[in-house]
């Protein structure tokens, strides 16, 4: 494996109980009924804006009405994260690994289902300049199918110059995984930080699960 490929939500920022308490909002507001722990796995983490919109409307949903939707949403979102105060921080562990990575120069970047304007809010408050080419970095901007379509990962190991093969991934929701699976991903590791026991199917493909970066050793 030549090259490193991270998703970011739930990966290397452990924040999935903070989109669900917005989608949650969310789900209140345009259908009166909150989002079930089944409808939660299945229909997202790792899902688009726009997916989750059209799921919890029930039908298809014109840009502009998902543009707002999606801005009221991301904006309960990151006041939750600002309100951790020593809470709002990378998953322990994270910090170091990335460092040996990057003085080993191992090529890697993040593929993110999040969208530009929260891009934005980690790679200030997390600094994510120390670690990765922000050229790089795969997010949502409209141009591509979410997962669990490979599209996301693909382009992530054409900004390495690597080829999927080449590559490993760390994922943390079952979308992303049959993304990665998609994508012809080299290596797949779960990263089980929610204790969610994988789907047997998933399992056979995982090369390894971790529950946290304290067990993962880049050697």
């Amino acid at each position: 494996m030549k090259g490193f490929i991270f998703d970011f939500n739930g990966t290397l920022f452990w924040d999935s109980a903070y989109h669900e308490q917005a989608w949650q909002e969310m789900a209140l507001q345009i259908r009166s009924k909150e989002l079930s722990p089944e409808e939660i796995r299945a229909h997202l983490h790792g899902r688009t804006n726009s997916a989750v919109i059209e799921y919890l409307c029930g039908h298809k949903v014109d840009a502009d009405e998902i543009t707002s939707i999606a801005a009221q949403k991301e904006e309960i979102y990151r006041h939750i994260c600002l309100s951790l105060n020593g809470g709002f921080r990378l998953a322990e562990g994270v910090p170091e690994m990335l460092t040996i990575l990057k003085e080993k120069l191992v090529p890697m970047t993040i593929a993110t289902s999040s969208e530009l304007e929260n891009l934005h809010f980690y790679i200030h408050h997390f600094e994510l300049n120390r670690w990765f080419d922000l050229d790089k970095i795969v997010y949502d901007n409209g141009a591509f199918p979410g997962k669990p379509a490979p599209d996301i990962f693909l382009f992530a190991a054409k900004m390495l110059k690597l080829r999927p093969s080449e590559c490993t991934v760390l994922e943390d929701s079952f979308s992303g995984i049959r993304s990665a699976i998609a994508a012809g991903i080299g290596r797949i590791i779960y990263v089980n930080s929610s204790k969610i026991e994988l789907e047997p199917e998933l399992e056979e493909q995982v090369y390894l699960s971790i529950q946290n970066f304290l067990e993962f050793s880049i050697d």
